[in-house]
């Protein structure tokens, strides 16, 4: 029995009313019931994860897109990083990755090569995407 699978059902058993998304290299999958409601409700395609489990999924950089159909829906949906075993919903997710990449952005800038107005512009940006958070 695979990991995911485990994971799924022992996460089922404690909240079976949440749908729990799996981070899966590029994509966030869903597995059996989670994997058909989400299939019936958002068109999804469903394959095999094995002969007993289905899986159904998207990208990665279309989380933006299902977190607000899953909010038009009434879901609750929690993404369990398999590395660490954490779940996160989509807001927490998605302000996650914004911060590694402001982390990332900061970690790039070499302040003693800017000019003043991109020194000003490169705070102006970070301030928009902190904002957003």
């Amino acid at each position: 029995m695979s990991k995911l699978y485990e994971a799924y059902t022992q996460l089922k058993k404690t909240d079976s009313k949440t749908i729990y998304l799996f981070k899966s290299g590029i994509f966030f999958i869903a597995l059996n019931e989670d994997a058909e409601l989400l299939s019936n409700l958002f068109d999804l395609k469903i394959n095999n994860l094995t002969t007993t489990v289905v899986k159904a999924g998207f990208p990665c950089n279309s989380y933006e897109k299902y977190c607000k159909l899953f909010k038009s829906h009434n879901l609750t949906v929690k993404i369990v990083d398999m590395e660490s075993f954490t779940k996160r919903n989509f807001k927490e997710y998605s302000q996650s990755q914004s911060l590694v990449e402001i982390i990332d952005k900061l970690n790039k800038v070499d302040p003693n090569n800017l000019s003043i107005t991109e020194a000003y512009k490169f705070i102006e940006d970070l301030k928009e995407k902190v904002i957003k958070i």
